[in-house]
């Protein structure tokens, strides 16, 4: 493992995204470490990022307010509030000035368990503590908008966290590959195949289509 360096992160996220697996994040807030082992994560690209327009990315219409973080330098998280109650995190991929993130949907916790436990306290076991993204937001204390830009290649302080990414020296040979999870219409298709995972990980999330996902799937 390495601390991940900022020109590992500013390929296209959809080229950045399987490099995380395998990886680790670690966030401290309020003197609180907890850290995650990243086995499912998810590409978007924003208006303009790539050869293919992303309709499934907050950031498909281009540049707002809530989505400011997606278009800066790659390497910080992109914190953002989903159904207005979890927090997620996306890290920022892609040249500066293109709107990219890779979202960890799942991960192992490997150190601070009684912390993520406390956090999770619905998560019936260890493997459920950060197994979809609103829980793996909840389990590392990431929140919005507190920690909305936090860098986790300089691990620089942010307020009342710092975190930090760490990848594999060599990525992982196998890995699985499929539609997002839950997104809406043609975007959470096979014709964005752009969620990535740990084959055989008890810690990756289930699979669900979106709304009119599966009309849009069946017909292509």
């Amino acid at each position: 493992m390495h601390p991940a360096a900022r020109a590992e992160l500013s390929g296209l996220p959809l080229e950045v995204a399987p490099r995380l697996l395998g990886g680790v994040l670690t966030v401290t807030v309020d003197a609180e470490t907890v850290a995650a082992r990243i086995t499912e994560v998810e590409a978007y690209h924003g208006k303009g990022t790539g050869p293919v327009p992303d309709p499934g990315s907050h950031a498909r219409m281009g540049y707002t307010r809530r989505n400011a973080t997606m278009w800066g330098e790659p390497g910080h998280l992109y914190v953002y509030l989903s159904h207005g109650i979890h927090s997620c995190a996306n890290v920022v991929c892609g040249p500066e000035g293109e709107a990219g993130g890779i979202l960890p949907r799942a991960g192992e916790i490997v150190e601070g368990l009684e912390v993520a436990r406390r956090r999770r306290p619905a998560a019936r076991t260890d493997r459920e503590l950060a197994r979809g993204p609103g829980r793996f937001g909840d389990a590392m204390g990431l929140r919005h908008a507190l920690h909305d830009g936090i860098d986790v290649v300089e691990s620089a302080p942010f307020g009342d966290a710092v975190a930090r990414l760490e990848l594999r020296d060599e990525p992982l040979a196998s890995v699985a590959s499929g539609p997002r999870v839950g997104i809406a219409g043609i975007a959470g298709t096979d014709a964005f195949p752009w969620r990535f995972w740990i084959a055989g990980d008890r810690t990756v999330s289930p699979f669900r289509w979106g709304r009119g996902a599966a009309e849009a799937a069946a017909s292509r």
